[in-house]
């Protein structure tokens, strides 16, 4: 299944969906017609269960550049007005977020602004050598947003994150990687097939275990007891599933396990 719409591509195959950034004109920006367009997606994918896997990428060499700055100049909203359109931004990014399914971004060229902060609403980012990673907003004299004051501290630790909020600097490929912001790196012609793999190999894996597992990390900050109780409570759950009954069986029958990660090309 194949969809069209202005600025973005959809399309569902064998379990998997790929939302595929494309407005040339733009290097794919977040102008409002794409953010209409990929809250409607994202819903979509919430939506459908039969969905086991998420892929975000841009097309024409670039990830997303970002807010769409010309528009940004020319609407003339209010401090309040600003407030409603970012808290409708932050609506379909919560539902991204919180996705009980894995998301891989595939990140080539630029994601810079908010672009960086959608690759880093992914649980993977692969990334190009050629990819560049900036934190913009400071620029512009504004804060980072999408998300960012939530993601960021918690991958790269929060003197990192201030570091690169405050720098605006481009960060290629392979800083991502040593940073912890992309988790591999991968020429342009072998990243979309790699992010394929990947988000295959869920299609055979436990949804229920999947969704407890992100379910569970998100709350990574919370005291021992607190953290050990959502683990019993997740585990408790898990042990009840088909899939581990069926893994668990495949196991002792000395059968190959279903989900297998694949190994890189």
């Amino acid at each position: 299944m194949t969809d069209t719409f202005k600025t973005i591509r959809f399309d569902v195959h064998e379990q998997v969906a790929t939302l595929t950034l494309d407005n040339p004109a733009k290097r794919n920006a977040l102008d409002p017609a794409m953010r209409e367009e990929v809250t409607e997606v994202v819903a979509r994918v919430r939506r459908d269960r039969s969905i086991r896997a998420l892929i975000l990428t841009g097309a024409n060499g670039h990830f997303c550049s970002g807010g769409d700055l010309r528009n940004i100049a020319t609407v003339g909203l209010d401090n309040e007005g600003w407030r409603n359109r970012l808290q409708d931004l932050h609506a379909w990014l919560q539902d991204l977020l919180t996705l009980d399914r894995p998301v891989i971004a595939a990140v080539d060229g630029a994601a810079a602004g908010a672009g960086f902060s959608l690759a880093l609403a992914a649980d993977f980012v692969l990334a190009t050598p050629r990819a560049r990673f900036c934190m913009s907003f400071m620029k512009v004299g504004l804060v980072p947003d999408c998300g960012a004051f939530y993601t960021l501290p918690r991958i790269v630790g929060v003197q990192r994150a201030k570091e690169l909020m405050l720098s605006a600097r481009d960060i290629d490929g392979a800083e991502a990687l040593k940073l912890g912001l992309a988790m591999e790196l991968h020429a342009p012609e072998q990243l979309l097939p790699r992010a394929r793999a990947l988000a295959a190999s869920f299609v055979h894996a436990s949804p229920v275990a999947v969704s407890l597992v992100k379910r569970t990390l998100a709350g990574w900050g919370a005291d021992l007891p607190a953290l050990l109780e959502l683990e019993a409570n997740a585990q408790a759950l898990a042990m009840g599933t088909t899939e581990h009954r069926t893994a668990v069986n495949r196991f002792v029958n000395k059968e190959p396990a279903l989900f297998q990660w694949p190994a890189l090309p």
